[in-house]
């Protein structure tokens, strides 16, 4: 069995598309994530035995971090020469791997949880196999309209 570390990622470039979302690696080759996001509030729960990235964009929304989970097929030198982070997690383990954004082992899923607000960017999560692949985006949920007092009792 191979064994996988942990790796920090480096800032790569994003690009926002209508029809997708581009990201360029280190190495200057670019992945496109096909389609729009679906929004999804609060925590994301992927399907079992998918391939999970989590991208995290800055204010600008022209630069972010990309982290794979539990990913053990990529070999770490491919990782550094790409700039793609790795984080791997034992069954039942969570680790903050961006400040707001929380991502957990479920075993055979992984579970996401974002703060948008506290990571200061849109946090967009990945999940795909040799058959498909979807995108969303974790947003907060709604501000709930502050009480008036004018309400009738």
């Amino acid at each position: 069995m191979s064994t996988r570390s942990d790796v920090s990622p480096d800032t790569l470039g994003v690009e926002l598309r209508e029809e997708g979302i581009v990201v360029t690696y280190a190495d200057d080759r670019q992945a496109f994530y096909h389609g729009v996001p679906t929004k999804i509030e609060g925590t994301l729960t992927t399907a079992p035995m998918k391939q999970v990235h989590v991208l995290v964009t800055d204010p600008t929304e022209t630069e972010g971090v990309m982290i794979y989970v539990n990913d053990l097929n990529t070999h770490d030198d491919i990782l550094d020469a790409t700039g793609v982070g790795r984080v791997v997690l034992d069954s039942g383990e969570e680790t903050s791997i961006f400040p707001g954004v929380t991502v957990r082992d479920t075993d055979p899923r992984v579970e996401i949880e974002a703060d948008p607000e506290t990571a200061r960017g849109r946090v967009f999560v990945f999940e795909e196999d040799e058959i498909a692949e979807r995108s969303y985006e974790l947003v907060a949920p709604p501000e709930e309209p502050a009480a008036t007092g004018d309400e009738a009792g």
